[in-house]
């Protein structure tokens, strides 16, 4: 067993992309620069919020946070969003999900500018990605792209299964494997919450690579996976006792793995990657650079 470390690829990347900065800022441009929208105290989204002014930092570029009380009116922020929008000063934008419920969040989505989107959320960039056209890509699916890259997993052909079906993890990845991307062409199983417990096991049991994204602490067991089996796990669960768990029983399930990631430490770190990646993008385009 092997651990797939996003934190190590996380920082190649993120260097990589500082270095590129650095050239560009020598040259007079300015800085890339991300602005955030967090709304209300929520600890979880704070703890994100963090990971990722910190991350811009490591990549040179430049960070605004702006926040607001969860009493805001979805029309309130509508208008702020607007305003990023139209600032040319900004390069990306993300609105800190989740938000209160009384504000629809696809609303929000919606009227991110689709150049300004770097979360990949918006249904034009999700749209074009589906299609395999140039697009900001969902961050975390694009994060455990950048890991299997990273490690030099092969795909090509390999047998993969999804489970989870969310906007966010589960349908992304699955259009993105088996996609004929840089890193793709994969057969993909797509499988949820409702698929029948003998179906999911049939498919766990022959797939070469078995992502998990579902929200349930120890969801994939050991004898849903073959030997020699690829887990990435994206599930990151807080225990009563405080300890953060992915959704795979890690001590049992990495002894029959020849990779695994960790939870925390893993795909966590590359959805953070990616939107610098994606970020540097949207500069590179504003920008016309190559």
């Amino acid at each position: 067993m092997k651990l797939l470390d996003g934190k190590k690829c996380a920082e190649s990347l993120v260097a990589d992309i500082s270095r590129k900065v650095g050239e560009y800022v020598a040259s007079g441009l300015r800085k890339p620069h991300m602005t955030i929208i967090l709304v209300g105290e929520h600890a979880p989204s704070e703890s994100y919020v963090k990971s990722k002014i910190k991350s811009c930092g490591n990549a040179g570029f430049e960070s605004t946070l702006l926040r607001f009380p969860e009493s805001v009116t979805e029309a309130e922020l509508l208008a702020k969003i607007a305003e990023v929008n139209a600032d040319r000063t900004t390069d990306g934008l993300i609105v800190q999900l989740p938000l209160p419920k009384h504000i629809n969040q696809q609303h929000v989505i919606n009227a991110i500018d689709p150049e300004k989107d770097i979360d990949g959320f918006h249904p034009m960039n999700f749209g074009r990605m589906s299609l395999g056209q140039k697009a900001f890509r969902p961050a975390t699916a694009y994060g455990i792209c950048k890991l299997l890259q990273f490690y030099e997993i092969p795909v090509w052909g390999k047998h993969c299964v999804v489970i989870g079906r969310s906007n966010i993890v589960g349908k992304p990845i699955s259009i993105m494997l088996s996609n004929d991307f840089e890193i793709g062409n994969a057969t993909v199983t797509l499988t949820h919450i409702e698929t029948p417990r003998e179906l999911l096991l049939d498919e766990t049991r022959r797939a070469d690579i078995v992502i998990v994204a579902v929200g349930i602490p120890g969801f994939v067991t050991a004898d849903m996976v073959k030997d020699g089996a690829v887990l990435i796990d994206v599930g990151i669960n807080r225990l009563a006792d405080g300890k953060i768990v992915g959704d795979a029983d890690f001590e049992n399930v990495k002894e029959k793995c020849s990779w695994i990631t960790p939870v925390p430490g893993g795909v966590g770190r590359m959805t953070v990657a990616a939107l610098m990646i994606n970020t540097l993008m949207a500069y590179q385009n504003n920008f016309n650079l190559a």
